[in-house]
């Protein structure tokens, strides 16, 4: 089976008010990772239901363990006077770390 590229990568969510669990069909590692996680520790909060032949997995997933965060992009003046708190308080960008 070949690698998936980030743009194959996709998750859908399948989501409805009215019905519990809700279903996840997934073939990103990462949030393949978490959710597998969950299912072995939480096994009546998410459950593997499937595996499809493009590397997607499908969980059911108790709704009230996943959160979509939604955010507004902060203003170039809050980024500078959070840049400078920073500075001031020795904490360094993690991507100046890591080079």
């Amino acid at each position: 089976m070949s690698k998936l590229t980030k743009r194959d990568r996709d998750t859908e969510i399948y989501y409805n008010q009215s019905s519990d669990p809700m279903q996840i069909r997934t073939n990103d590692s990462k949030l393949i990772q978490k959710l597998t996680a969950l299912a072995a520790d939480f096994p009546e909060l998410c459950r593997l239901t499937e595996e499809d032949e493009v590397c997607g997995l499908y969980f059911e997933v108790d709704k009230r363990r996943i959160s979509i965060h939604v955010t507004r992009p902060y203003s170039e003046e809050r980024r500078q006077r959070q840049s400078q708190w920073a500075k001031e308080n020795g904490i360094k960008h993690e991507a100046k770390l890591t080079q």
